[in-house]
C-alpha cells in the first residue's frame, strides 16, 4: 500500500466522517488492496474484498463521496479486516 492510499484509508476512519474524499482515490485504494471492482448498472460498483462484497453508487455529478457513503465503506473495509 502507497502513501496516497494510506492517506485515503486514514481519511475514511476519521472522525467526524469526511465528505472531501474524491471517489477515485477511493478505488485506487480498494485496487491496491487486491479488491475486485467490476461495473454494476448505472453508477453501481461491485467490490470484493478478503470474501466481503458489497455494492457501491459511484457519484455523480459531483467527485466527492458522500458521508454515508463514506459510513458505508468504512464498514466494507472493517468487515474485510482492513483498518488503519
Amino acid at each position: 500500500m502507497g502513501p496516497k492510499s494510506n492517506r485515503t484509508l486514514n481519511a475514511i476512519f476519521e472522525d467526524p466522517v469526511k465528505s472531501s474524499i474524491a471517489w477515485r482515490d477511493i478505488e485506487a485504494m480498494l485496487e491496491s488492496f487486491g479488491a475486485e471492482i467490476s461495473e454494476g448498472a448505472g453508477s453501481r460498483v461491485r467490490v470484493a474484498l478478503n470474501g466481503v462484497r458489497a455494492v457501491f453508487h459511484r457519484p455523480h455529478p459531483q467527485k466527492e463521496t458522500s458521508q454515508g457513503a463514506v459510513r458505508s465503506m468504512r464498514r466494507f473495509l472493517t468487515e474485510a479486516g482492513v483498518t488503519p
